[in-house]
């Protein structure tokens, strides 16, 4: 019996290739989240199934600890490591993605705004805790910066998103960040591409691996015909 097999046995689970594709699935956006300059949308179908299995795994450890069994000795220590392996990747993915919340705090605020104000969107940008979470960081900073030193300024100089000038305040992510990708699919369109030479046209072919700007292929890794390496 190989693990997967030991981990469909003891739990009682006839899924176990779908759950290491969803393992797989996982470390593909924890990877495409930390190349992508700007936050990807939430994968909520992943999450909540390894979210799950998780749950599901901890009280089959539980069972098994408790029950006081040598023979399960061995299938105690695989469920636990491939328990540990699914929470780091969780752990991970949602860790790049408050790093990201706390940089661009305000600009995603408002991204958040839009999508509320407007339909329901297949793909959200951020989960509802998420959303939570950057409301409360947002009022808390600027709560921080009010008692700071914002209070002491005139009223016409406080706004935290001024854009007088044509210059906004703003943080927001750089889109023309170099990304590494990887062709999954043949592109109908010609990439721009800046070379030492000047412009000029690519295209893309499926298994060609390059490095572009991430505002030449962002919409091409929301569709999925390109991943992030």
């Amino acid at each position: 019996m190989d693990i997967d097999d030991i981990l469909a046995s003891v739990s009682g689970e006839h899924d176990a290739p779908s759950a290491i594709r969803d393992l797989h699935a996982l470390t593909r956006a924890w990877v495409a989240e930390r190349s992508a300059p700007e936050l990807l949308p939430y994968p909520s179908g992943i999450v909540d199934r390894v979210s799950t299995r998780i749950s599901a795994q901890i009280a089959t450890v539980e069972d098994l600890t408790s029950a006081l069994d040598p023979s399960a000795n061995f299938a105690l220590v695989v469920i636990q490591t491939d328990l540990e392996r699914a929470k780091f990747l969780l752990r991970a993915l949602l860790r790049t993605r408050l790093a990201k919340m706390d940089r661009f705090a305000r600009h995603y605020l408002s991204l958040s705004d839009q999508q509320s104000g407007g339909r329901e969107e297949k793909n959200p940008l951020l989960s509802g805790t998420e959303k939570q979470y950057l409301a409360h960081h947002s009022a808390m900073l600027d709560a921080h910066y009010a008692a700071s030193f914002l209070g002491s300024f005139p009223p016409a100089l406080q706004r935290m998103d001024d854009t007088a000038g044509g210059i906004g305040m703003v943080d927001r992510p750089d889109e023309e960040t170099a990304v590494f990708v990887r062709i999954l699919r043949d592109g109908d369109e010609a990439v721009e591409v800046q070379g030492e030479h000047g412009a000029a046209e690519i295209e893309l072919r499926r298994g060609d691996v390059w490095v572009l700007r991430w505002k030449s292929v962002r919409d091409r890794v929301l569709r999925g015909d390109v991943e992030l390496i």
